[in-house]
């Protein structure tokens, strides 16, 4: 996309709104306390940088843009973008600092900064607030989603599996690519989600890890059955299709998923599953995997465990929890969200059934169901440097709307008694600022792995 045209339509205007002799202003962004967490896992930035920032303004890009922006009613700024093809060769001359992404903070703590190192430019990090705070607002909430989902998980596991860290990494499966609005949103999402757990349906989440965080694979899958393939087979031989899927995937160690409602769920498990098919389950040495795909989602998962456990048996682990027979286990993928999860595994404690015997497949609770008001994301200029080269602070202080103030002066984070705090950066007193300068004038400074992305949000 031209890099001109990728702002909203007011930002136009906005170079000739400034005071006299300004030669820099500094912007930040964060996610405002009073949103629905109370932290945010920082995560995302890295994809516009290499994917959007990257991209060097031409004159063919300040031609069309000047078409289209007088066209649409608006100033256009022609000397200023012409000047940043002229001495920068198209490279947007800003510095941006950054907290190291996978990081989880409180909200309210800055997890971006940008500011203008060319004092002609001090108009361009202002312009920039669309793309670069739809950059962070969506990956990082996302990302907070997953994170908050995990540790509801974890702590299930931990009082009621004997093997909580091996189990966890596949409890919340990403099925969010057809709902997403674009192949982009679920490669930046399906990335997003991938940094704290593994289990994935949403390929373009991998492709986006490899591509921008070189992480060769970040998620994996199973074979897996779709209506389309069960009822092709028609109703009365449903035994045949499900046994198809046996025979197909099923083996020593493996896993196969078959959606089990096209008709009749609870005889589907019964009667076929647990009656014609039983015998090759069991013998097959892998792990049939069903999925209840219809119905009251905070009792059918939970019903399904129980008749599969009336008939493959199960065993009770060392801490009093029911483990179904390793033969079988369940997926509940329609109608997910953190709260029906929360609801699930609340269920499952409640009858005596350790969470290992579900997973939880999310689709448009993961990827769709979010906006920027869910964190309450907001980037806000907070100085503004003279000619002379003095920062001066500014910031917003909406009487109607306290929750609105933004901070004022140049900002840091430092850890004070162990946990991430906003300090003007004028006050830094020596403490080691863990915002670090990941982009300067059309060059990456941090390239970050997922890998070392994982290990930060999933420490916490």
């Amino acid at each position: 996309m031209n890099p001109i045209l990728n702002t909203d339509s007011y930002k136009y205007s906005h170079f000739a709104q400034y005071p006299p002799q300004t030669a820099a202003i500094s912007a930040y962004i964060e996610a405002r306390s009073g949103g629905a967490y109370d932290h945010v896992l920082f995560f995302g930035l890295q994809m516009f940088l290499k994917d959007y920032l990257s991209r060097r303004v031409t004159r063919e890009d300040v031609e069309e843009a000047a078409d289209i922006v007088t066209a649409h009613g608006l100033p256009f700024h022609r000397e200023g973008w012409e000047l940043l093809v002229e001495r920068h060769g198209g490279a947007m001359p800003v510095m941006i600092e950054a907290l190291p992404e996978g990081m989880v903070v409180p909200t309210g703590t800055p997890l971006v900064q940008i500011r203008n190192t060319d004092p002609d430019f001090f108009w361009l990090p202002t312009f920039l607030e669309t793309a670069l705070l739809r950059a962070v607002w969506y990956p990082s909430t996302v990302a907070t989603v997953s994170h908050s989902v995990r540790g509801m998980i974890k702590a299930s596991l931990e009082r009621t599996c004997e093997t909580p860290d091996e189990v966890l990494p596949f409890r919340l499966h990403d099925f969010g690519a057809r709902g997403a609005t674009s192949a982009e949103q679920a490669g930046i999402g399906g990335a997003a989600h991938l940094v704290s757990f593994l289990g994935t349906d949403t390929v373009a989440g991998v492709v986006y890890a490899r591509r921008f965080y070189h992480e060769k694979m970040a998620g994996f899958s199973i074979p897996a059955a779709e209506h389309s393939t069960m009822t092709s087979w028609g109703e009365e031989r449903e035994t045949d299709a499900y046994r198809n899927m046996l025979v197909q995937f099923g083996g020593k160690g493996k896993l196969v998923a078959v959606v089990s409602d096209s008709y009749d769920l609870y005889r589907a498990v019964k009667k076929i599953w647990g009656g014609e098919l039983r015998a090759e389950v069991e013998a097959s040495g892998g792990t049939l995997v069903v999925r209840p795909d219809s119905g009251d989602a905070a009792r059918v998962p939970i019903d399904t465990i129980e008749m599969l456990g009336e008939i493959f048996g199960h065993s009770v682990n060392a801490k009093g929890y029911k483990v179904l027979n390793p033969a079988v286990r369940v997926i509940q993928g329609d109608g997910i969200s953190p709260d029906m999860i929360r609801r699930l595994l609340t269920g499952l404690e409640d009858r005596g059934w350790s969470s290992e015997n579900l997973a939880f497949g999310m689709g448009g609770g993961l990827l769709q169901k979010v906006n920027r008001d869910t964190l309450r994301f907001a980037m806000k200029a907070n100085s503004r440097q003279d000619s002379e080269g003095q920062w001066h602070g500014i910031a917003k202080d909406p009487k109607t709307d306290p929750g609105k103030a933004s901070k004022r002066y140049r900002q840091a984070v430092i850890l004070k008694n162990g946990r991430p705090e906003a300090v003007p950066l004028k006050d830094l007193n020596g403490d080691v600022n863990l915002m670090e300068p990941v982009w300067q004038d059309g060059k990456l400074l941090k390239d970050w792995t997922f890998a070392e992305i994982r290990a930060r949000a999933t420490a916490s």
